[in-house]
């Protein structure tokens, strides 16, 4: 709008090529959410259930949806009533890393809710567990060279008492240079092959 107008001369080929980097940076420093899905079943056992659980939250801590699935078998259908306790498990075990979008509702032979991670809870709950580690470091420890200390005078004590037991004439005992005492016992003259 300047009077006379201005323009800018330039190379069109160089100036496409770092739009379509600067395009490229950008699709690369976005965020892809997917969603994710994890499977259970009503009569999953309490190992296979935290196992479970840690990939769930692993999900949701790097930024995805995941949909809990429950799948019936059978005449299991006959009892939702065990799927949703086990989805309100679910559910208390993630606590406030992650808020439930859809509700658990039957879609039929399986039971689905979908969590969202919630970022301001996760944020939260890292800086609790900073603060923790950092109160962590700060106490004072054991120190563990008295630990150490105390041990070798334990074990000086007990040379000392060694060294009153060598002066007692056992066997044929000669003196080891770290001061233990040493029987030798007498060569046995081996025998050719009769």
């Amino acid at each position: 709008m300047a009077n006379p107008p201005v323009c800018r001369i330039m190379d069109y080929g160089k100036f496409r090529y770092e739009e379509a980097q600067k395009a490229k940076e950008a699709r690369r420093k976005s965020i892809h959410v997917t969603v994710k899905e994890v499977k259970f079943r009503p009569k999953i056992g309490r190992g296979d259930f935290d196992t479970k659980m840690r990939h769930l939250k692993e999900f949701l801590e790097d930024g995805h949806k995941v949909k809990v699935t429950l799948q019936f078998r059978g005449r299991e259908v006959a009892h939702p009533e065990l799927g949703r306790k086990i989805l309100d498990d679910v559910i208390e075990a993630v606590g406030a890393a992650a808020k439930v979008e859809n509700q658990a509702r039957m879609e039929g032979r399986s039971m689905s809710l979908v969590l969202a991670p919630d970022k301001k809870a996760q944020d939260a709950l890292r800086k609790a567990a900073q603060a923790e580690r950092r109160m962590a470091e700060t106490t004072p420890q054991p120190d563990e060279n008295s630990e150490a200390k105390i041990d070798s005078d334990v074990n000086v004590d007990s040379e000392v008492n060694d060294d009153n037991e060598a002066d007692e004439p056992i066997g044929e005992a000669n003196a080891d240079p770290a001061g233990a005492s040493v029987i030798r016992e007498p060569a046995t003259p081996q025998t050719s092959g009769e």
